[in-house]
């Protein structure tokens, strides 16, 4: 059989944010694989299709990449139309190259239809630039964790730029990250937690690197991200827990 797989991105949750070029592949699949961060509303676009979920999720293992790779190809060996479909990018911090390589070393042909990712999109929604002029020039994204599951080394590297980072996967590792910044002086740089991003359940709690773990202490506890820099303090807004530094400080913080 000529089966085809294709890498869908659906974004950072809200089912509006997937493409018309992803909407149009899970309108013509036969089979839908779907992680944890997929809403039920981007399914419903998938109405032939047999949908299969196979999330996961911190501290639960139910599916190991192995088995999601296996069950790509087994589905790629029944179905003409089979579609992997993952939360906001497939690339970034996503493991779609790896299971896109798994599959084409079985003959399958790929396709690759980008989504919109959480680490720009969920920011911008909530008012914070990841850059802007005066304030950032560059920015980072950047997962927490490496495969092993400990703490990535490259957050050291990370408090020493003057650009805006952004951390993915990281909450579990909030105390941790607060205490690397404060250890290197720079606990009072302003940053943010945003949980379910794009979603009406959004949740969003701005403050210092040194309060993070405080007000992730007060929240939900659902999926999320840490924005960490001077862009932060641009946003205004009465529902969150504000930070407010002048501009002319920030250009002084900026310069030195």
């Amino acid at each position: 059989m000529n089966s085809k797989i294709t890498l869908v991105g659906a974004g950072p949750g809200d089912p509006e944010l997937i493409t018309l070029k992803g909407l149009f592949a899970l309108g013509n699949a036969e089979v839908v694989l779907y992680d944890a961060l997929v809403s039920k509303e981007v399914l419903e676009y998938a109405k032939k299709a047999i949908k299969i979920y196979v999330g996961k999720r911190l501290g639960k293992g139910e599916n190991s990449q192995d088995k999601i790779n296996k069950l790509i190809v087994r589905y790629a060996s029944k179905y003409a139309n089979v579609v992997r479909l993952k939360g906001g990018d497939s690339f970034v911090f996503g493991r779609g190259y790896e299971e896109l390589q798994y599959a084409r070393s079985f003959g399958f042909e790929t396709e690759v239809i980008p989504g919109i990712s959480s680490a720009l999109s969920v920011p911008a929604l909530a008012g914070i630039p990841v850059t802007h002029r005066g304030f950032s020039k560059s920015f980072h994204v950047i997962t927490a964790t490496q495969k092993d599951g400990k703490f990535n080394d490259e957050l050291k590297d990370a408090v020493n730029s003057k650009g805006t980072i952004v951390i993915l996967m990281g909450l579990h590792l909030i105390n941790e990250i607060s205490k690397l910044y404060i250890d290197s002086g720079k606990g009072d740089l302003p940053a943010a937690i945003i949980l379910d991003g794009s979603l009406p359940t959004e949740e969003q709690y701005l403050g210092t690197i040194k309060t993070l773990p405080e007000l992730f202490q007060k929240s939900s506890g659902k999926p999320g991200i840490i924005v960490i820099g001077s862009v932060v303090s641009l946003k205004s807004d009465p529902k969150t827990v504000a930070y407010d530094l002048a501009y002319e400080g920030l250009k002084n913080n900026l310069a030195n």
